[in-house]
Parts: structure tokens; sequence; C-alpha cells
């Protein structure tokens, strides 16, 4: 294709000096025609002799073209080129034509990536609308595929409608949030500071922990592999990927945990039944063996996958599902419905699912992140080794192990001091206010050790004016002085003496069907001027996220001053320092 270019970029050249009449004199054309040789540029001469050494191009055998000399295409190229460049002269105009024709390289358009669109909400009025519901979300895929995406040379503005969504890119990453206490299944950490990106609003995070566990000391596993080895798999980025990465799963199991392998292509089928989770060379054999080829029957997989799991069912441990595809379902139930329909049905066996993304090109993401939602499971997206590390072996006890299911947030603002607010993210977890106490609606799950971020924007009825709370005043040597001199009514503002807002979280026993219900309110003492670092981290990933996802309330948010922030802050692993270099890559 290269060659094609270069000739239609020459020949592009040529014609538009012979329309703007570039090039007077005889010393310009030299050696382009045998007409040329007065002192005036005979236009049609040279129209003729272009024309007759593309024609010698043109005439080449076939065979030529591929894999042949191409001698009489680079003939009339090199002659079109070194006229141009002739005619040029100067440095000057040599400067000038060339950016005429420069360009910037375009990624290729994944035409065939499907995601899921959602209407973003904006501020709610606290007086229509107390309260704020929806379901836990640990899935982190939305993050590592917009990671690939910048990698191939999107910019955010180039970004699939769809693709990103806020609350994975916050969850993507770890802080250091309060552990459980008691029999509690997670601590909860909240804060408030000013929204970075919004001098009009406060930022509230919201951040749960659970217990994070040695998978030594986790209960057995039963897990079945449903591995897509359709066409769509072929390349490096899917199938080979795939088994490197469950390879990197099998060395962490143990004797206790039970292996089985199913696949799925125009049919399914089963390669390996019950093998103990330490005859690693048994599991890898297994997965080294197959094979990308045929049509995409994932209902069927996903059918007998199940059967599998009910078979080898491990009474009190932990059995899963595990489907790696790219999401191209394209024989039996191939829709989102049907999808949902089948995976729900699936779920009540007490099996829970993970889904692993693979591919460039060909995913289909509302599909994956459907299953998942609707299966009990979690949804990561692997685009390299290292994050296969992460999802299967850093974190393996949070992708494998459930420790609460059904998952929601009720968040009940009070009118006298929040006017508005806007959760970020979440939009296709939103719940209604009366399914939060309706045990039979499905939500969230949450692994061992995992944490679970959200962030709403909040206007106070009445912005905070400096003034210190009752609390702060009574620690004062002389707050008694301080009370007389100022009077009580003036010391504090209404919101440094009421309650803001109280969170609500359900959740159940992976075995259980009635939740339990934890309630924690919040007010002024969580408010500070120095927000910790992870309360900046997760503020720059969200500002990011609104640039990203195309946001229709960005207010103030830059990829500079995301940057800003993050250089500002200690940070603490590898994957956050990979971002910053991501968003310092979308500068450029």
């Amino acid at each position: 294709m290269k060659k094609y270019v270069k000739k239609v970029i020459a020949l592009g050249l040529m014609g538009a000096m012979l329309l703007t009449g570039c090039g007077s004199s005889k010393s310009d054309v030299a050696g382009t025609s045998d007409a040329a040789e007065t002192e005036e540029w005979e236009a049609t001469d040279t129209e003729e002799s272009a024309a007759a050494e593309w024609e010698v191009a043109e005439e080449a055998p076939a065979e030529e073209w591929d894999g042949g000399n191409y001698e009489a295409e680079e003939k009339a190229v090199n002659s079109a080129a070194d006229l141009c460049e002739d005619v040029a002269g100067s440095e000057e105009a040599k400067s000038y034509l060339e950016s005429c024709y420069e360009y910037e390289p375009i990624p290729e358009v994944h035409s065939n990536e499907e995601y899921s669109e959602w209407e973003e909400k904006g501020f709610t009025s606290v007086q229509n609308e107390p309260l704020s519901t929806f379901s836990a979300d640990v899935d982190t895929a939305s993050y590592s595929n917009l990671r690939r995406l910048i990698r191939e040379g999107y910019d955010l503005d180039m970004m699939p409608e769809g693709a990103v969504r806020i609350e994975e890119m916050i969850n993507y990453f770890s802080y250091d949030y309060e552990d459980p206490k008691g029999s509690d299944p997670f601590g909860v950490t909240t804060q408030i500071s000013s929204c970075p990106w919004n001098e009009e609003a406060e930022l509230l995070m919201v951040g749960l922990k659970t217990e994070d566990i040695n998978y030594d000391q986790a209960p057995p596993s039963n897990l079945v592999f449903l591995l897509d080895v359709s066409g769509s798999m072929y390349s490096d980025d899917k199938l080979p990927l795939l088994q490197e990465a469950f390879g990197l799963l099998a060395e962490n199991l143990t004797e206790k945990d039970r292996v089985s392998i199913v696949t799925y292509a125009g049919d399914d089928q089963i390669v390996l039944k019950g093998a103990k989770g330490n005859q690693t060379k048994k599991i890898k054999k297994a997965l080294n063996s197959l094979e990308a080829d045929g049509s995409t029957n994932g209902s069927a997989g996903i059918e007998t996958a199940y059967a599998l799991a009910e078979s080898y069912f491990i009474e009190g441990g932990n059995n899963r599902v595990i489907i790696a595809t790219d999401g191209d379902l394209n024989v039996g139930l191939t829709t989102e419905e049907e999808l949902e329909d089948l995976i729900t049905e699936k779920k009540e066996s007490g099996i829970f699912l993970s889904v692993l993304g693979f591919g460039t090109g060909n995913i289909k993401d509302n599909k994956m992140e459907t299953l998942a939602d609707k299966g009990n499971g979690n949804y990561a997206y692997i685009d390299c080794l290292r994050e296969a590390n992460k999802v299967l072996v850093e974190e393996m006890s949070a992708t494998l192990l459930t420790i609460c299911k059904d998952v929601k947030f009720q968040v009940e603002f009070n009118p006298a001091v929040v006017e508005s607010y806007r959760l970020l993210g979440y939009e296709n977890r939103a719940l209604a206010k009366e399914d939060f106490n309706d045990d039979t609606k499905d939500a969230g799950e949450i692994g061992a050790g995992h944490s679970v971020t959200a962030l709403y924007e909040i206007v106070l009825k009445e912005p905070l004016d400096g003034s210190m709370s009752e609390e702060e005043i009574n620690r004062l040597k002389y707050s008694d002085e301080y009370k007389k001199e100022y009077g009580e009514e003036k010391i504090t503002s209404r919101a440094a003496m009421k309650e803001w807002l109280t969170i609500s979280i359900r959740y159940k026993k992976p075995s259980e069907e009635e939740s339990n219900l934890l309630e924690y309110p919040v007010g002024y003492e969580c408010y500070t001027n120095k927000p910790s670092d992870d309360f900046i981290f997760v503020a720059a990933v969200a500002e990011f996220g609104l640039l990203a996802s195309h946001s229709a309330y960005p207010e103030d948010a830059s990829v500079k001053h995301v940057e800003k922030a993050l250089n500002s802050i200690r940070l603490n692993d590898e994957y956050k320092e990979e971002f910053l270099e991501l968003v310092e890559e979308t500068e450029l």
C-alpha cells in the first residue's frame, strides 16, 4: 500500500503545480519532457510525459505487483517526485510543498468492537430525589481497555462511545482504606474536600475494603475454564495470551482445588475434567494443545461449563466458571438480552462467574459486561501478560473468591445541608430506590481484598465559610471566651452542625439469600482542606475519566490539571505510576 500512497502523493504534487503554474523556467523542468526546450512551460507536453510514464506502470504484468520488480511503477513515481523536488527549488518552497502533504498517522478504527451506551446523569436536586441507589462494581475492564486504546494511538476525543466507565477506572487501583473491624465484612473510609474540577462543588469519596486473605487459607475451589477457541481468537493477543494467562493461574492453584476445561467454537468440547489444582503440567498441557478455528457458539459452551461445574460442586467451597473470550458470539444465543436470560438462570446454581476479555479489533465489551453483571461475577480485560499476572496472581483471591454478594449502596442526603449531587460513573449500575430493600434484586459481588470506591460531586446549600464546628471550639483552651465574643449562633455554619448524608450498604454472605444492613452517617468531621494522597489520586482518575468518556459535565477538567495533581503526590505502586505515564502520553 505504501507504494500506491507514494505514487498518489507524487502525482498530486505535480497536479497542484500544474494548476498553480509552479516553475516558469527551463532549468526548473529540465529532463522532464523533450518539448520543454522553450522558456515557456509547456503544460500539455509535461502532462503527456507524466501520463506516458504512468501508462508504463499501469501496463506492468499483474505478477510484478506481488513480490516482483516494481521498476515501471518506481520510474513513474520517482520521475514525478524528481519533478516536484526540482520545481520546489529553495528550502522555503520545499518546506511549504512538503507541509501541504504532511499528515499524522491515524490509528486503526476498530469498527467491529461493540460497547454499551448509557445516558449520563447530571446533578440531581436533593429536594426532588434525596436517595441515590446503585449496585457495587469491582470490574476493571474499562481501564485496561482504555490503556490499550491510548497505546494504540487514540487521543481522548477518539475514544469509542461507551468504552470508558469511570467507576471501573477508579476501582482498578488499590487504596489504603480502613480495614474491616469486628464482624463487619468491610471497612469504610469517607473523606470530603473541594472538587478539583468544579469550584462550586465539594467531592465526597466513599471507599470500602474487604479483608485480604492468602489464597492458601481460602476454601477449596472448583474452577471450570470456559475458553473461546473460535477463529476470531487466532491472533497473538487472544488465544496465545490466554494460554499464558491461565498457565500463570495454574501455577498458583493447590491440591485442594479442582480444574476442568471446556472449549467452544462451532461446538463445545470438554478438554479436561476435575484435575487436581497441583497437577500443573497436566493443566498446562491441556491449555497448550488448544488451537483457534471455527465459529463461536458461546451459549453451548456456557451450558456445558455450568453442567461440569455442578458435577464437581464443592459444598462450602468456591465454585466458579471463568470465561475467556473476545465476546464475539455468533452462533446460538448471541444478543445481550438472550445472554442475560441464560446467565441469570445459571447463577441460581450457586456458581459464580469471572469474565476475562482478550484481543483488539473485534471485542464485544457489551456482551462480556452483561455476562459478568448478570452472572454474579466480575469482568477484567487482559491486554498483556502483566495484566494477566495482576488479575490472576496478584489479585487471585479478589478475582476468584467472592465474600459479599448482591452489594448495594444507598446514599440519603440531608436537604438542610446538601442542595444537589452527582454520582460519578455507575450509570449502568443504577437501581430504583425500592430495589435497595428488595433481596430478590441482583447487585454486585465483592471478592476478598477488593476495594470499592464511589465519588459524588455535592453542592452545599450554604458554602463552607471556614467556621469551626462546635466540637472544635469545645477543644479550645479559651472556648468559653470564644463563645462570649462571637455568640453561639454565629460560631458555626449549619453544614458544620448537622449530618450531611448517610451511607447505607446491603450485602449477603455468599451462601445466604437474606441481606444484612450497615449504616454510616457522614458530616463535617469528614471534611478536610488537606485531602489524602488516595483522595487526590482517585479524583485525578475520575477527572481523566470525565474527559475520556466525553462527559457533558467536565467543568474545568483538563489533562494538564490531572498531570499536576498526580505529580503532587507519592505514587506508591507501578500501576499508579503507569497511569501517570498514560496521562503524559495524551499530552504529547
